[in-house]
């Protein structure tokens, strides 16, 4: 997501805040994820943002409303962005989506896709497994594939009258579009992958232009915080990204959200 904003806007200074302490969110309960969602929006809206993006779909799933009611910042989640990119993509209305499992509880991108078309047939699936496997640094391995076909091959096969039964599939957890490759592999060329990170920054732009928020000539600054121990973040960010991990991330610095919420 963070990579995607920093392409389509350039000019924009960005501060990103990655909750290691406490990740996945995805097995967590509502209430866990509502509070710590809420925590990290007022930390990043204490910095006098103009913008915030939830690039979580979990935390979009059960909070993105409850935020926006309770901060004066703009707040933009990925989950209606992933959903009109699936129905765009969609030639007979059969999407598949693949997402945590806090996420499918949630149900909220059944009800983005029909809010977005009535007609669309949608079909969900938890995949507790993935998001480990990512941090890990295994999105290229063998268990990656395993994992993957024991979640897909059901979406692709069950109460099928035409084969695949899905003709797109929605990646519903930022973490998912580093298994491209292999989701690629197992989905098969009639089907196709879409996921919320460049819909999502393309929203971002809009928002901005339409309100004249835009920078053109600035020089960005980027920041980056992690809530965990910052060389672990830094070794994970490695292992997903590869050398690509200390451009993205070029300096870690440690967020303590608990101080900032006590003063």
């Amino acid at each position: 997501m963070l990579r995607e904003l920093r392409g389509q806007l350039p000019s924009e200074s960005t501060l990103y805040l990655g909750d290691e302490a406490r990740m996945p969110y995805g097995p967590r309960p509502t209430g866990e994820v509502v509070a710590f969602t809420r925590e990290a929006v007022r930390w990043l809206a204490a910095w006098d943002c103009k913008l915030i993006v939830l690039a979580c779909n979990t935390a979009t799933s059960v909070a993105l409303e409850l935020v926006r009611d309770e901060t004066d910042v703009p707040v933009i989640g990925v989950i209606r962005p992933g959903a009109a990119a699936a129905v765009a993509a969609s030639s007979r209305r059969a999407i598949g989506v693949l997402a945590t499992s806090g996420t499918v509880r949630s149900g909220a991108y059944v009800r983005a896709l029909r809010d977005l078309d009535p007609l669309v047939d949608v079909v969900q699936q938890a995949c507790p497994k993935l998001v480990p496997l990512v941090e890990a640094g295994e999105a290229d391995s063998d268990d990656a594939e395993a994992a993957i076909r024991e979640y897909v091959g059901p979406l692709l096969e069950d109460g099928a009258v035409v084969s695949p039964a899905i003709d797109t599939l929605l990646l519903g957890c930022t973490h998912y579009p580093l298994l491209r490759e292999r989701l690629t592999k197992v989905a098969g060329p009639r089907v196709r992958i879409v996921d919320s990170a460049a819909t999502t920054a393309l929203a971002v732009r809009e928002v901005l232009e339409s309100h004249r928020l835009t920078r053109q000539d600035a020089d960005p600054r980027h920041r980056v915080f992690a809530t965990g121990p910052v060389e672990h973040f830094a070794a994970v960010a490695m292992a997903i990204f590869g050398g690509a991990g200390s451009r993205i991330f070029p300096e870690i610095e440690r967020a303590d959200l608990a101080a900032h919420s006590r003063s």
